[in-house]
């Protein structure tokens, strides 16, 4: 969620928020990362015949996948990081450029700046804005472009995604989500100056740029451009998405759905059938 300022209270989802409304199943993935888990425990031989500590390693193994998750998480972090202090560093702004590099040497991840930094020369290019605050009030979202730049004289706006790298040493592909991103932050209306005293101006970058999704690997970064005939497809998608994020909001507000109920009453009709002996 997004405020308007860092006094305001939230008031708007972000754009991964609302491309998160999206079902996507994980069963087999994460069944897969608990029994890979469990499968190369060190400790599995001597645990067959041990229920107590089988049971503990079953349980260790079963959160492999949220494990792996948080790993990817923390690292696609420091990536970021990373080539926002490139940005700043090519603007002649303050950067903590070195720090952002060692944090990453320190976790084995320099060959991602590694392969940032030939990325970055090859395509030449040149950042206007780094992590740039968007804002639609008309749809109703916020979000976060993670750079504007402009490559060989085309404004673009870019999305960076750390990706692993597969069996053939190739940078994994990225997925159709990043165009969803991408067009909802062309279709922003206002862009954030100032978070403290929470002003905004209008969105300036928004008129025909070229979106890119970049994956950046170990082995290579890919750039990918959002295919322009398919742009309006992922808007109306993710037009949709925001309704249905809308619909979930006011329905989680609206007041409990169950209530209690009590078994009726004995009624005057049922008291009534009922023929005193005397009668018959």
């Amino acid at each position: 969620m997004y405020a308007r300022s860092l006094r305001d209270a939230p008031s708007m989802p972000s754009i991964t928020t609302v491309i998160s409304q999206q079902s996507t199943s994980l069963d087999g993935w994460i069944g897969y990362m608990a029994a890979t888990s469990l499968s190369e425990h060190p400790k599995l031989a001597e645990a067959v015949a041990n229920p107590a500590q089988l049971r503990t390693i079953v349980r260790d193994s079963s959160n492999a996948a949220e494990k792996y998750r948080n790993a990817a998480a923390s690292r696609g972090d420091r990536v970021h990081f990373y080539c926002e202090q490139v940005s700043l560093r090519a603007m002649g702004r303050a950067h903590r450029m070195p720090e952002a590099r060692a944090a990453l040497a320190e976790n084995g991840e320099e060959t991602f700046a590694a392969r940032f930094d030939q990325w970055w020369e090859l395509y030449r290019v040149e950042p206007v804005a780094p992590e740039i605050t968007v804002w639609n009030h008309s749809l109703g979202y916020a979000g976060t472009l993670d750079l504007v730049a402009r490559i060989g004289g085309r404004l673009c706006l870019i999305d960076f995604k750390t990706k692993g790298t597969d069996r053939n040493g190739s940078v994994k592909p990225m997925d159709d989500k990043v165009v969803m991103q991408l067009v909802a932050g062309m279709k922003a209306e206002e862009s954030l100056l100032d978070a403290d005293a929470g002003t905004w101006e209008p969105w300036q970058y928004g008129e025909d740029p070229i979106l890119l999704g970049v994956g950046i690997g170990e082995t290579e970064v890919r750039a990918m451009r959002a295919n322009p005939d398919v742009l309006k497809y992922h808007w109306f998608k993710f037009c949709a998405l925001r309704r249905l994020w809308q619909t979930a909001a006011d329905t989680r507000s609206a007041g409990t759905a169950l209530l209690p109920i009590a078994p009726p009453a004995a009624s005057l009709t049922a008291a009534a059938a009922v023929v005193p002996v005397q009668a018959l």
